[in-house]
Parts: C-alpha cells; sequence; structure tokens
C-alpha cells in the first residue's frame, strides 16, 4: 500500500455522504451516480497530493467533487433530465396532510430546476457549511453568497408555490 493510499481511503471513507449529496445534485440515473461517485474519487485521489491544507479538508473536498460533477455535465454536453411538475404527481395544495416525504420530494424537484452553480450553493448551505466556506469553495466573494443564497431561496420558494 502506497503511503498516501491509508490516509486518502479513511478521508474517503469519512467523508463519502458528501461525495453521494454531489452526485445526488448533479444527476438522477443510479448508474450516473455510480459513475460520478468513481470520477470524484479519481479526481480527488489525482489531487490529494497537492492538499497543502490551506483549507478546510471538507471544502477542498467539495471544490473538486463540485468542479468535476459541473465539469462533467458540461463535457458531455448533456442536461440533467427534468419532468414537468404534473407528471410528477405533487399535490401542491396548502393540506396539512403532506408527509414529510412528500415535502423532500418537492424540495428535491425544486433544487434540481436550479442552475448548476445554484445547486452547489444550496447544496453546502443545507449542510451547514458556512457562507465563508462556500464562497471560497464556489470563488466568489462572501457577500456575493449572501445575495445569491437569498435569490436562490426565493426561487425555491415560487417553484414550491402552486
Amino acid at each position: 500500500m502506497v503511503e498516501s493510499e491509508k490516509p486518502f481511503v479513511n478521508l474517503i471513507n469519512d467523508n463519502q455522504g458528501l461525495i453521494h449529496k454531489v452526485c445526488m445534485m448533479y444527476t438522477n440515473d443510479r448508474d450516473a451516480r455510480n459513475d460520478l461517485f468513481q470520477e470524484i474519487v479519481l479526481q480527488l485521489w489525482r489531487s490529494f497530493p497537492t492538499f497543502r491544507g490551506e483549507a478546510k479538508i471538507t471544502t477542498w473536498m467539495y471544490r473538486i467533487a463540485l468542479n468535476t460533477a459541473i465539469s462533467g455535465l458540461r463535457k458531455q454536453g448533456r442536461s440533467i433530465k427534468t419532468e414537468d411538475i404534473r407528471e410528477k404527481h405533487f399535490n401542491f395544495s396548502d393540506d396539512s396532510d403532506d408527509t414529510l416525504e412528500e415535502n423532500y420530494q418537492k424540495l428535491q424537484w425544486a433544487i434540481r430546476q436550479l442552475t448548476e452553480i445554484e445547486r452547489a450553493m444550496i447544496m453546502m448551505a443545507l449542510d451547514e457549511i458556512p457562507y465563508e466556506e462556500i464562497a471560497e469553495t464556489i470563488g466568489i466573494t462572501q457577500n456575493n453568497v449572501r445575495v445569491r443564497m437569498n435569490r436562490i431561496r426565493e426561487k425555491i420558494k415560487k417553484l414550491m408555490t402552486p
């Protein structure tokens, strides 16, 4: 086993949830998610020797995972397949009988309607990543993160409102 292999395997094992979240945000198909997971791990492995510890390890992982997912979509020239809300048979009424699962599905659908960068930002915000780290990962200012997050929240609210 190569000297850096064991720490890398431990890193992936400890943070595989982060990678899975990115994969879920950028593809609907299980096989495509598995392929993306493998591609992200490969890119992390290639970049691991150059990690200097200037950022948190999870910030570094998010950056590589998001860049891999977004550039993969752009290279393939394909977009995320979305379905019309009417086809999903969602109940968007104000009934208090909505289950947690239905609300989760609505939120997932709304997030998939966002741009690639907006999805990345909302995913990190839902993981309670501080705006400072989101800004560093995405490559924008903290103020820009705040402004964009407000716009993203409004967009999601509009998408989820009947």
